[in-house]
């Protein structure tokens, strides 16, 4: 699987996690940091299966927790538009818009 962040999305290490800004649609999203290394191990060209021992490895969780985890994650940027996988756009609708914040402007 090839894993992309959609031209006009650029990430942001925060405190917390990452930001993820999507220009052409003047907003942004935060993942925690979990969702973060998630995002940058697939960002660094590593597979769904890198990131879910990643998971593992780094924290209390098991396999299938993990890999239920990364695949929502996957479809959920699909899904916004922020990201595409082997060059196409999902169309799953999972949990994003609970992390989504819309940027304030003046």
């Amino acid at each position: 699987m090839t894993f992309k962040l959609r031209e006009g999305v650029y990430t942001a290490e925060t405190d917390y996690g990452f930001a993820l800004l999507d220009e052409d649609h003047d907003q942004y999203w935060t993942l925690n940091p979990t969702a973060a290394g998630v995002l940058r191990t697939l960002l660094d060209g590593g597979t769904p299966s890198d990131a879910v021992r990643t998971l593992t490895e780094e924290y209390e969780v098991d396999v299938d927790s993990a890999d239920r985890n990364v695949r929502e994650l996957v479809d959920e940027l699909c899904a916004a538009g922020l990201a595409e996988q082997d060059g196409e756009r999902t169309t799953a609708r999972h949990r994003l818009h609970r992390r989504r914040t819309e940027k304030n402007t003046p």
